[in-house]
């Protein structure tokens, strides 16, 4: 079943990450190409206008890609550095009910996780992970531009 199962990393979240926890954050898939979390609007996640707020959208969507950052470095059986150095986030629509968030990028980890092995050099990609509510809607839109390094 493997280390990275939606159950044991909601657990992690629990231990390592307890204001995503706490706000209701939760994984529900995650493969090698591709992570979901959903989180659903409630009180202790919500803005004064009775939405989700911004930060809590900020920690699911960087879930889900550094998720697949940790499973394709875990995968490779090297020690791998990661961070994240630069974020953008664009807000379409207000964030009420379940949303949920997707990255599909578990691809594009691995080609630079094999090229940071193979070269021993830094190597930097955006990934994308994006919010859907109840009728499929985008509601948010986040890319994350991830550094990873062989140590």
């Amino acid at each position: 079943m493997g280390r990275f199962t939606p159950k044991k990393l909601n657990k992690f979240l629990l231990f390592k990450l307890p204001s995503a926890y706490f706000s209701g954050i939760r994984v529900t898939s995650i493969n090698d190409k591709e992570a979901i979390a959903k989180v659903r609007h409630q009180w202790i996640n919500q803005n004064p206008f009775k939405s989700l707020y911004w930060a809590t959208q900020g920690m699911a969507s960087e879930l889900v890609t550094g998720i697949l950052v940790m499973k394709q470095i875990d995968k490779s059986g090297k020690k791998i550095s990661m961070l994240v150095t630069h974020q953008t986030g664009t807000f379409t629509k207000k964030a009420t009910g379940k949303i949920t968030f997707i990255c599909k990028d578990g691809d594009k980890i691995k080609r630079a996780i094999n090229q940071t092995i193979a070269t021993g050099e830094g190597q930097s990609l955006i990934m994308v992970a994006e919010g859907f509510d109840e009728e499929n809607e985008s509601v948010s839109r986040f890319e994350y531009e991830w550094s990873v390094k062989v140590k």
